[in-house]
């Protein structure tokens, strides 16, 4: 059976589990997240349905916004734009970004890239248009850690994001759940030149 045909088979399990216990579902889960908090994380497998039953998130209770190691890459970048939409529609009120130990990503290099995109049939000229933001990218990400500081500075400077949302960072150990804390964004004055 193929991956798709899994899921809807799944979907179909989960509904009929979902309509056989109705009751415990009664009250609708608001799309204001309880916490007010948007977590921004990694894509990586190991994260899911466990990172945030390991800092006590329950459905509704954060907006989880997710890519390739976490990164930020510009004033505008699309996770940029999933938080601002956080703060201003969805009232959240703090952001954790929260990087994990072992990222593929870390070990990525661009030219690494490029070569298995050359191997699957990519334009070249394709490639050649992104090649710099790839660069950039990729080969800027090496040490998750300072990873978190980064994009919790691109974040706290970002001139679109409200002076008063506090900005965490955390490292997370995929394999035990254990959550570190490298910036409280509680210990950190925020003030912005406004560029306008």
């Amino acid at each position: 059976m193929r991956v798709l045909e899994q899921v809807i088979q799944a979907n179909k399990k989960f509904l009929e589990k979902r309509a056989a216990e109705r009751q415990e579902y009664q009250a609708a889960i608001s799309k204001i997240p309880t916490k007010n908090l948007a977590i921004f994380t990694c894509m990586d497998t190991r994260l899911v349905d466990f990172l945030e039953p390991a800092l006590g998130i329950e459905r509704g209770a954060a907006k989880v916004i997710k890519n390739a190691g976490n990164t930020i890459t510009g004033l505008f970048h699309s996770s940029i734009r999933s938080l601002l939409v956080a703060i201003f529609e969805l009232d959240v009120k703090e952001i954790m970004v929260i990087g994990h130990y072992d990222c593929g990503i870390a070990h990525a290099t661009a030219s690494g890239m490029i070569a298995k995109m050359l191997d699957r049939g990519i334009c070249p000229g394709a490639i050649k248009m992104i090649e710099k933001d790839l660069e950039t990218w990729l080969d800027g990400f090496h040490h998750p850690v300072e990873n978190v500081e980064n994009v919790v500075w691109q974040i706290r400077t970002n001139p679109l994001i409200p002076n008063d949302v506090p900005i965490h960072g955390l490292m997370f150990e995929p394999h035990t759940g254990e959550i570190e804390v490298v910036i409280s964004g509680y210990d950190s004055d925020r003030e912005q030149d406004c560029i306008c």
